[in-house]
């Protein structure tokens, strides 16, 4: 089934920010479809599509455990299941197929950031961790997944409490009920500072034009020792 996905946005021409890739296979008919369907319900696009469609991937691809950063997003879709990064590339891969673009920020997260989370094998943690961040391109600006469902302040003023990465909730479904705050913009909001997550970022090492070019430039933990084992032990268990 063929679907045609052309929304007021959409540019013809070449834009890396909309191409498809390995894992960001916006052309695949799973991802079509759904893009389809939520488009359908969402004509306007923006950030009410985007919203739409995390709501969507946060209810029907449950969170597992794993490093496969390279699984092409229509494969985490076909399963159901995903880890936290491989479900945001589903999200990328879903605001391409409409014409939003995406881009990647590589943030290095301080190991100690998931202690809480996998306390019985913290010597396994490396020192810092990749993650890739995804950015959208609506309203004219780009603006962080942080920033989905509104401003960090106002997030973080919700009283939604902080994200402690202790509990079954995850990066990727935390960002509707609180800031998810990489940089100290709420450090000075009163209650905000709760959400203030800097401390934690090693280092911000800048701006990709995609979650593969991200991966080709810095390489897979996957592919370390740690890694394998982390894979080796965890790998597809349930997020819990």
């Amino acid at each position: 089934m063929q679907y045609a996905i052309c929304p007021s946005n959409y540019q013809a021409y070449t834009n890396p920010y909309l191409e498809a890739t390995p894992i960001l296979d916006k052309d695949h008919v799973l991802i079509a479809h759904i893009a389809y369907e939520l488009l359908t319900e969402h004509p306007e696009g923006g950030r009410n599509f985007l919203k739409a469609a995390h709501q969507w991937i946060s209810q029907y691809i449950r969170p597992v455990y794993t490093l496969n950063e390279r699984q092409p997003a229509s494969t985490t879709l076909a399963r159901g299941e995903g880890s936290c990064s491989q479900r945001m590339a589903v999200l990328e891969t879903i605001a391409r197929a409409v014409g939003i673009g995406t881009r990647s920020r590589a943030l290095w997260i301080d190991g100690h950031f998931w202690y809480p989370r996998f306390q019985h094998i913290r010597k396994l943690m490396p020192q810092k961790l990749l993650l890739v961040w995804p950015e959208f391109f609506v309203e004219g600006r780009w603006i962080g997944f942080e920033e989905l469902y509104g401003s960090l302040y106002d997030l973080a003023e919700r009283g939604g409490g902080s994200f402690t990465n202790a509990t079954s909730e995850t990066l990727f479904d935390a960002v509707s009920r609180t800031a998810i705050d990489w940089y100290g913009r709420t450090r000075f909001c009163g209650t905000g500072s709760t959400c203030n997550l800097s401390a934690f970022v090693v280092a911000d090492d800048g701006i990709f034009p995609s979650r593969d070019a991200a991966f080709d430039h810095y390489g897979l933990l996957l592919h370390r020792l740690d890694g394998c084992l982390f894979e080796l032990i965890f790998g597809g268990c349930k997020v819990a």
